[in-house]
């Protein structure tokens, strides 16, 4: 059975972006999310297999909503993603129990690679 993902971003382009990568590479996106508000009724909801999670979003930022998904399941599987320069989030994003980040813009390769890691 295909993994199941949900992908959190605030700007459609970057989501669609996401989902043609995974899609094409036998992932199902069971889900999307412009906030970290949405993201976290939406993990609870759909109970994905992993989360890509954008760092800076309005309502609540990536951080704040991979600790509330954390805190309702504490083996959720999350990977950030971040543009150039936020590696202080980053950090913080990892310290919080994120699996793992990739890097704006996206490189089909390292957004498949980190995913199969942090479902390994």
């Amino acid at each position: 059975m295909s993994k199941r993902i949900l992908i959190v971003d605030d700007a459609a382009f970057m989501r669609m972006m996401i989902k043609d990568i995974l899609s094409k590479n036998g992932f199902e996106v069971v889900g999307e999310a412009a906030d970290g508000l949405q993201a976290v009724e939406k993990y609870n909801e759909l109970k994905p297999d992993l989360v890509t999670m954008d760092i800076t979003m309005p309502e609540m930022d990536g951080i704040a909503a991979l600790k509330a998904i954390k805190g309702s399941d504490p083996g959720a599987t999350v990977i950030m993603c971040s543009a150039m320069g936020q590696q202080a989030m980053v950090i913080d994003a990892i310290q919080a129990g994120a699996k793992d980040f990739i890097v704006k813009p996206f490189q089909a390769d390292r957004v498949i690679e980190a995913i199969q890691k942090a479902l390994g």
